[in-house]
């Protein structure tokens, strides 16, 4: 199989996973809202918030190094160095992993009791901490096999563990009863910790066969370690204070809507429906963005590694044209459909009108991911880390000033100023460092076909008597043709032609991104 089509078949198969992990993922959190309610999704999100940053800690930046450094091995045709980089990647993540795992283990009393200011998470801290040694020595085997683009197996891994961790949710919940709260949200954590063990099994063990075919040399480790933490360290420290940042923003939101006069119960609720059933739904789509460019990075290294300048650019233009192609109809079909989303998947109203309040952020939020993968694949990560980490600062500034007096209207705020804030930083160092060309004409005509195309998904389905109704039948057939007919409509108007679907399967060819004729 060559280059090309490796690449276009790991994309693919990264971009199936993600959208299978996250429709299960959804239908997950869909059985377990309706299982401990708005409040226990929102006592778990802090937990989770807490989680991120622990995790973050945990891996240090050692999957994006662990990539960069197997991308730039492979790129001099080096196997011996491929081998040294995970080795050496192994040994940092063990290390910061153990580090965090006893720290959040040994602190989990103070962080619950003065951070989160729930006793109730204290238990499920504590069973969360024995997950993050396997997470961070998992991050390495993920950037590696990312790296040498056979993909196939993490994501199967990825499967196996979404499913192990669900179904052992759902077992531990279905025969247990009288449960609290918190009983709860540990039976979760603790699902979670059986998944990530089973994780990093199954990645070693594919690791250890996958590499029997390089024939290796002796090498010194000494200059890969260096190397390594050239790369890791920087971003570890850029992002311990964006998860720090982000992690005192989550907890600082329940506190700001009890200020505004919520009890502690319709606080958690809120922050619920908004970070545990909103955003699940609205990111669905963006499995496609985050597959794509995670395989960005090794080829936008190896281009960079050559100099190859016009392939940068043809290659950041076409990603980000055909990334807002796709943005468009989300947003629209969101706009649209969104109280049919909201009653269908959660039958709870409010869903479906925060989620029309933020379709409108979609097309900055999903090219914010692509743009912020191409910077990493460039070498670009430090601006990407400091711009996220300025945009915390502010982010957690509004949330402590805005809140306790805007209440939900505050946080909505703070929401479409932090990601379009950060998203007009990132492009404007995306197009300081490559010429990004993107055809204005076509993306008006793109509006237009997604408007068109929901009318006419509309029109045909209540000819046929299916209309727009609060179940999952109406709302698939809805969506699907809206999706046919926006293809379509881009065809017709010539967003799209045969030219375009040639760049795209080209666009990762190393020295033939040429423009065709």
């Amino acid at each position: 199989m060559n280059r090309t089509r490796a690449v276009l078949l790991n994309t693919a198969l990264l971009t199936a996973t993600s959208l299978l992990m996250r429709a299960v993922g959804m239908m997950f959190q869909v059985w377990l809202s309706n299982k401990i309610g708005a409040a226990g999704i929102g006592l778990f999100q802090l937990i989770m918030s807490v989680s991120a940053l622990a995790s973050t800690f945990s891996i240090s930046g050692i999957r994006f190094a662990t990539t960069r450094l197997v991308s730039e091995e492979l790129g001099r045709n080096n196997p011996a160095g491929i081998k040294a980089a995970v080795r050496n990647g192994m040994l940092y993540a063990l290390g910061f992993g153990m580090a965090a795992c006893l720290g959040l283990f040994f602190g989990a009393e103070y962080i619950g009791t003065r951070w989160i200011r729930d006793t109730r998470t204290i238990l499920s801290l504590r069973i969360l901490a024995l997950s993050l040694p396997c997470f961070a020595l998992s991050a390495v085997l993920a950037g590696y096999f990312t790296a040498v683009t056979r993909v196939i197996k993490s994501a199967a891994v990825s499967i196996a563990e979404q499913l192990i961790r669900i179904g052992t949710v759902v077992a531990a919940l279905t025969v247990s009863t009288g449960y609290t709260l918190e009983t709860a949200c540990a039976i979760v954590v603790a699902g979670g910790v059986v998944g990530e063990i089973a994780s990093f099994i199954m990645l070693y063990v594919l690791y250890l066969f996958d590499r029997r075919r390089y024939t290796f040399r002796k090498v010194s480790s000494r200059g890969v370690m260096r190397r390594l933490l050239g790369i890791a360290v920087p971003l570890a420290l850029s992002a311990y204070a964006r998860s720090a940042l982000s992690t005192l923003e989550n907890l600082l939101v329940p506190r700001g809507f009890k200020k505004a006069g919520a009890s502690a119960e319709k606080a958690l609720a809120d922050y619920g429906i908004i970070q545990g059933m909103v955003f699940p739904v609205i990111t669905f789509p963006s499995a496609i963005f985050y597959s794509l460019a995670e395989l960005l990075v090794p080829e936008l290294t190896a281009a960079q590694v050559n100099d190859r300048k016009a392939e940068i650019s043809h290659t950041v233009s076409r990603v980000l044209y055909f990334c807002l192609l796709f943005a468009i109809i989300i947003t629209v079909s969101m706009y649209v459909y969104s109280d049919t989303i909201g009653l269908t998947i959660y039958d709870n109203a409010d869903v479906g009108r925060y989620i029309r309040i933020l379709s409108f952020l979609l097309p900055a939020y999903f090219m914010d991911g692509i743009t912020d993968g191409m910077l990493r694949g460039l070498g670009q990560h430090m601006h990407s880390m400091k711009y996220n980490i300025l945009d915390s600062i502010l982010s957690v500034i509004f949330v402590y000033f805005l809140l306790p007096r805007f209440a939900m209207a505050g946080y909505i705020f703070v929401i479409y100023f932090a990601e379009l804030f950060n998203f007009s930083l990132s492009i404007h160092r995306l197009s300081v460092i490559t010429r990004i060309r993107l055809p204005g004409r076509k993306i008006a005509l793109s509006l237009l076909s997604a408007a068109g195309a929901v009318n006419f998904a509309m029109l045909l389905l209540r000819a046929v008597r299916l209309p727009l109704a609060n179940t999952a039948l109406s709302l698939t057939a809805h969506l699907l043709l809206t999706a046919v007919f926006y293809a379509g409509l881009l065809g017709l108007t010539g967003c799209v032609v045969k030219s375009d679907l040639v760049r795209l399967k080209n666009m990762f060819k190393r020295g033939a991104l040429k423009p065709t004729a």
